[in-house]
């Protein structure tokens, strides 16, 4: 119980985070236009996305308010009803940070801010929130493929230790 409750709290941390950035974004973003970070790296511009990740459905707010609000409960849920290791814990606690901060844009101004502009590639321009859902999803997709692992190596050690009991080798 103590790890779902420091999982929770650790998601709002992100958010407050997240959102304090976007604050940051729109008070000195938005006037500026841009900042440079590194120069042909990355910089700073203030973006709205009514839309998801590379502003898929875009102006579907409704349907993305409602997407998500029905996501992020199931994955409190799964935080505070199932037992998992800790790898698996930090990667759902990212997506449910994440995911919180930007559906507060959502609510509260119908779109998400973003601001962190990748120059060296075309890439959709993102923010905190869009990094711990990538990472959280990253996280989960290599737990699953590392559990996987070594449930097949299990099965199959189990298999040549009944074929050495049996006497087949």
């Amino acid at each position: 119980m103590i790890f779902s409750v420091l999982s929770v709290l650790a998601a709002a941390l992100l958010v407050v985070v997240d959102q304090l950035i976007k604050r940051w974004a729109v008070l000195v973003l938005q006037p500026a236009g841009a900042i440079t970070l590194l120069p042909g790296i990355v910089e700073l511009r203030y973006y709205l996305n009514d839309g998801m990740a590379f502003s898929m459905l875009a102006g579907k707010q409704t349907l993305l308010i409602g997407m998500t609000s029905i996501m992020l409960v199931c994955v409190l849920l799964l935080l505070l009803l199932r037992k998992m290791g800790a790898w698996e814990r930090v990667a759902w606690t990212l997506i449910l940070g994440g995911g919180i901060g930007n559906l507060i844009d959502r609510i509260l101004n119908g779109v998400v801010v973003d601001y962190i502009n990748l120059l060296f590639m075309n890439f959709a321009v993102f923010n905190v929130a869009d990094i711990c859902i990538t990472c959280g999803v990253a996280l989960l997709v290599l737990w699953i493929l590392y559990d996987s692992y070594k449930n097949d190596r299990a099965e199959k050690l189990a298999r040549l230790q009944d074929e050495k009991v049996d006497g087949t080798d």
